[in-house]
């Protein structure tokens, strides 16, 4: 079993008097919602009568939005297709939840707007959305002025993003560009992948972002699986606020969705948890990596991206990446160092760990005095991990990597049974 962290606390009641209503793809919004027989068509319609507690269900099947809600002013602009600006309260989110035993499918891809495109704007606070897919976020093939667009993007605080399904779109799939105290959580994002980029085809399509400006602490990824993204799997380069990724796993970025073939702009690693494009600042930030998973992606496992302090890296697992651990950090006068905390992670592979030279690492697999090899482990697998999750979303039971009862690895890596 995965050790259980401090947790954002999850109001599983509702309020008294909150109210309830009802979003289905065959709904009218000139209907009254609150009832499954005489639900809305649209989350515009919903957001109007939703207030601070209140839950809006949405039923399964496909809502195909086919243009934004501005316009494209220039080829350059940014559209939104669906926004989420009103505000619940703490203690009252409002929800938009799918509606149980059904999945709600938001289909971007018809859209034809020739800009930048958000899929959710997420604009206001204490809003709490769970069990939606969201995919189809396009680029249009003749506009090559832009980088990604992106399937949520986050600007409020105190958002609960839970057991979302994020994939096939061009661009990241969960972005947060501002905000503090959000959770995202159990949520998966995969194939990802920006076709039309600017700078370069797979370039952006991380699965999970953070580019958060100072003063805003307590962003939390717990539970989140990114796979088969063209560029990274979790990317905080730029987050100048402190983020912790717990619980997490990332495998397969850097490549063609769906392949094995390198893609040259995609940068291809599991974790990368900080930098700033590769310049030095003074006001950087400490970022938190525990817990997590990292295998078979093209670069490293898990990476400091050019950060210019350390780091902390702790009880993580990385195997079969192009380096399990990287630690590139810069100096105040731009010349590379070595930069890290690392404390119980396990590596398995070929290459261990780049640019460590110098670090005190003595609590981690590769500073052990035996070799570190198959028979350490229950098993070293690298299929299943996209299983199902489990009935609660936590993240599927595999045995990969779960150390064996004899093994002097005890107390190292994701994985504490």
């Amino acid at each position: 079993m995965i050790r259980i962290l401090p947790a954002i606390l999850l109001v599983a009641s509702f309020p008294a008097h909150a109210a309830v209503f009802y979003v289905a793809p065959d709904g009218n919004d000139r209907a009254s919602g609150v009832s499954p027989g005489t639900p809305w068509q649209t989350v515009q319609r919903a957001q109007q009568s939703a207030q601070a507690g209140d839950t809006v269900y949405f039923r399964g099947g496909r809502y195909v939005l086919t243009s934004g809600v501005n316009r494209c002013a220039t080829r350059t602009d940014t559209v939104n297709a669906v926004i989420l600006d009103k505000s619940g309260g703490e203690g009252k989110p409002i929800r938009y939840w799918a509606y149980p035993g059904e999945t709600p499918v938001f289909d971007f891809s018809a859209m034809k707007d020739d800009c930048r495109v958000k899929g959710f704007d997420v604009t206001g606070s204490w809003l709490h959305l769970k069990g939606l897919e969201v995919t189809g976020v396009p680029q249009q093939p003749d506009n090559h002025l832009n980088h990604e667009s992106w399937g949520v993007w986050n600007s409020g605080s105190h958002n609960i993003y839970e057991r979302l399904n994020l994939h096939h779109n061009m661009g990241p799939g969960l972005f947060i560009q501002d905000g503090g105290y959000n959770l995202v959580l159990n949520t998966d994002s995969h194939h990802n992948y920006d076709p039309y980029t600017s700078n370069g085809a797979g370039q952006s399509a991380d699965g999970f972002g953070a580019h958060i400006k100072a003063g805003h602490p307590g962003n939390v990824f717990r539970g989140d699986r990114a796979w088969a993204n063209s560029d990274d799997g979790f990317d905080l380069i730029n987050a100048f606020s402190p983020v912790t990724i717990e619980q997490c796993w990332a495998w397969q970025q850097g490549y063609l969705p769906g392949t094995r073939s390198p893609l040259a702009a995609g940068n291809g690693n599991g974790i990368k948890a900080g930098g700033y494009g590769g310049r030095y600042t003074r006001n950087a930030v400490k970022h938190i990596v525990r817990f997590s998973v990292a295998f078979d992606n093209k670069a490293a496992g898990f990476y400091a991206n050019h950060h210019p302090l350390a780091l902390d890296f702790i009880n993580n697992t990385a195997f079969s990446n192009g380096v399990q651990y990287d630690m590139l950090g810069i100096s105040a006068d731009g010349s590379p160092i070595a930069l890290g905390n690392l404390r119980n992670n396990i590596a398995y592979g070929t290459v261990l760990t780049s640019h460590t030279a110098g670090l005190k690492m003595p609590h981690n697999s590769w500073t052990l005095p035996t070799r570190v090899t198959r028979a350490d482990f229950q098993d070293v697998s690298d299929r299943h991990w996209d299983a199902p999750r489990q009935a609660d979303g936590s993240l599927p039971v595999l045995h990969s990597f779960h150390l064996r009862a004899e093994s002097p690895l005890k107390g190292l890596g994701a994985f504490n049974d």
